[in-house]
C-alpha cells in the first residue's frame, strides 16, 4: 500500500465536548451515515471553506 503524503495523513488529538454537543452530533452522524469522528470532520471542514480557511483543491 502506498505511503500517504503529508497531505493526506490525519492528525490525531483529543477533543473535550459537553455532552448536549456531542449527543447532537452523533444523531446527526446516523441520519448522515457517518462515524461520529467523520461528522465532526465534515462540520470542520464546511465550517473552513464558508470561511475561506481551506486551499481549493485542483
Amino acid at each position: 500500500m502506498p505511503e500517504k503524503t503529508n497531505k493526506e495523513k490525519s492528525k490525531s488529538f483529543i477533543l473535550r465536548i459537553d455532552s448536549e454537543t456531542m449527543n447532537a452530533i452523533e444523531a446527526w452522524a446516523a441520519d448522515e451515515f457517518r462515524s461520529t469522528n467523520g461528522q465532526i470532520q465534515w462540520i470542520l471542514n464546511e465550517a473552513l471553506k464558508k470561511a475561506g480557511r481551506l486551499k481549493k483543491k485542483q
